[in-house]
């Protein structure tokens, strides 16, 4: 299969109405259809903006996440409007990908 290989970057402290961004972004895709998606937590990394963020014990809340998934280009048709109605900026990184299954 042809499509798109995206991933987006958050903090596990941002959030979007009262809900964790990440979950947010997860059950948009869940909803719009989107056959998987899985989120990483992360140790430690710094965003555009240079301010560090990690998961050590003086900053718990602050460690960087990234959902990535597999998508064609019908689905990420689908996701982005729904994705767009967030209040806040989500970083993303779009790549062509072939995929499939190995059986």
């Amino acid at each position: 299969m042809e499509g798109y290989l995206i991933t987006f970057f958050t903090q596990q402290n941002r959030e979007h109405e009262s809900t964790p961004l990440a979950d947010w972004i997860v059950e948009e895709a869940k909803r719009a259809g989107v056959r998987g998606a899985t989120l990483f937590s992360g140790k430690e990394g710094f965003g555009h903006d240079g301010r560090f963020h990690s998961g050590n014990y003086f900053d718990f809340d602050d460690p960087p996440q990234l959902i990535t998934m597999a998508l064609t280009e019908e689905e990420c048709d689908l996701l982005f409007p729904r994705l767009q109605k967030c209040s806040q900026h989500i970083f993303y990184t779009k790549s062509k990908a072939e995929f499939g299954f190995i059986s």
